[in-house]
């Protein structure tokens, strides 16, 4: 089957900059050392095309669309301008438009409450939150075995729904193992139904380029921190008549038509859900990822896919590591990896990690509670939560080698320092390494 994407075209096969990338932290056992992200997939360090860009605009930053003056002028245009940057981004249809949020979790809210009343809305319980909590009238389906399961899993379910409006919600890259579903497929099963989809795109867009008008979506939502745009913006992209027909998503100035002593008169298009000062500098921000990512995917693809190799066959060699997976080891994914290690405490290994190797990790259930925790009775995992690495734009070899290094040293040796656990999380006894200067 397809995956959520199409080809990567030729391109520059430069990898963009990173704000950080020379970044020292202090160990817990004393000195320095620089910095491994390993955590992209909860939020990505930002490009440094887009530090450039965001103090390129802040001189000129003011009050968008009605205000008179140059700087205002300018802010509006480089506002309005977005839209389109996001529409090329994600390959979308004549006539869809841009609403600008502030994430996937308030693009995916927003749709919920713009869907016709009664609509009956289909997920897959792998879902992360955004995707999976905010829908009235919902039915969730079991996690699929297969690509080829959820393709009929989801054909079985919307054959159940009411007649009605429908909409089916779909994952383009799972954030737990980074496993691409086949959304083309699904969207296609959709399609023939009548019913309509919307993409949580928020873990694909960062990794691969998206063609909704291909792929046959309706809607997509993702976000600028995962894109290396961490200023406060995301978007949905999508069809207009739900958004128009629909109650404003935030009732206030810019939303506005006409307000007298009767009525209120809404305006139609995306600022009928934009009320308030918006995030101009963010939105910015955003649109420059994307013209970065636009021109740059094959290095970008390249870079990851080579990291991921390596990160994985470095995995293998660990006693005891069993690697979660949706789909199967052989699947296509990005660059995410989500594991336990029998014996071990996921919590205490990612403490260990930070304090003694200066490597970010994530532990935990990854805000997919359901599909993380059905993945960890697959694997016949012991423990309750699991590891997660996520690689991106900022990590480099040595980063995965020191990972699997301390991994294996943990393992074999268990931690250097002492730890406790405060409100459920590991720490260091005695923690003295200093904080930057700009922390009281």
């Amino acid at each position: 089957m397809s995956s959520a994407v199409i080809d990567v075209p030729s391109q520059s096969i430069a990898v963009p900059g990173v704000v950080g990338s020379g970044l020292r932290v202090p160990l817990i056992t004393g000195g320095t050392a620089n910095y491994a992200n390993l955590d992209h997939a909860a939020s990505a360090p930002c490009l440094s095309a887009v530090r450039d860009a965001v103090d390129e605009l802040l001189p000129y930053y003011a009050s968008v669309h009605r205000g008179a003056g140059f700087a205002s002028q300018v802010s509006t245009r480089v506002y309005e301008g977005a839209r389109q940057v996001l529409l090329d981004f994600t390959g979308a249809r004549q006539g869809d438009e841009v609403v600008f949020t502030r994430n996937t979790t308030d693009a995916l809210n927003l749709l919920a409450s713009a869907v016709p009343r009664g609509t009956s809305v289909v997920v897959f319980d792998t879902a992360h939150h955004a995707a999976l909590l905010p829908w009235r009238n919902v039915r969730r389906i079991p996690a699929p075995e297969t690509p080829a399961d959820a393709v009929a899993a989801l054909d079985a379910a919307l054959a159940e729904c009411p007649e009605g409006p429908r909409l089916a919600v779909l994952t383009g890259a799972c954030n737990v193992t980074g496993e691409l579903w086949p959304v083309a497929e699904l969207a296609r099963v959709a399609r023939r139904r009548g019913v309509r989809t919307a993409l949580d795109a928020a873990q694909l867009a960062p990794h691969r380029p998206i063609r909704l008008a291909e792929l046959d979506v309706d809607y997509a939502a993702l976000s600028g921190h995962k894109l290396y745009a961490p200023f406060g913006a995301g978007a949905l992209i999508g069809r207009a008549d739900w958004l128009n027909a629909a109650e404003p998503h935030l009732a206030g100035g810019g939303a506005t038509r006409v307000v007298n002593e009767r009525a209120v008169s809404w305006t139609t298009g995306p600022e009928r859900h934009e009320a308030g000062s918006p995030n101009t500098v963010g939105v910015h921000a955003l649109a420059t990822a994307c013209r970065t990512f636009a021109t740059r995917w094959e290095g970008v693809v390249g870079h990851e896919s080579s990291l991921l190799s390596h990160l994985r066959t470095g995995l293998a060699e660990i006693p005891g590591l069993r690697e979660l997976s949706l789909f199967g080891a052989g699947h296509d994914r990005v660059g995410v990896v989500s594991f336990t290690i029998d014996g071990q405490d996921p919590g205490l290994i990612a403490a260990a990690l930070s304090a003694e190797h200066a490597i970010g990790v994530r532990d935990g259930l990854f805000c997919a509670h359901l599909g993380t925790k059905n993945l960890l009775a697959r694997a016949g995992a012991d423990a309750e939560r699991a590891l997660r690495v996520s690689i991106g734009l900022g990590t480099a070899t040595e980063h995965v080698d020191r990972l699997i290094a301390a991994l294996k040293s943990l393992v074999n040796d268990g931690p250097l320092a002492s730890y406790r656990q405060v409100e459920g999380r590991w720490e260091p006894v005695d923690d003295q390494r200093p904080l930057p200067p700009f922390l009281p």
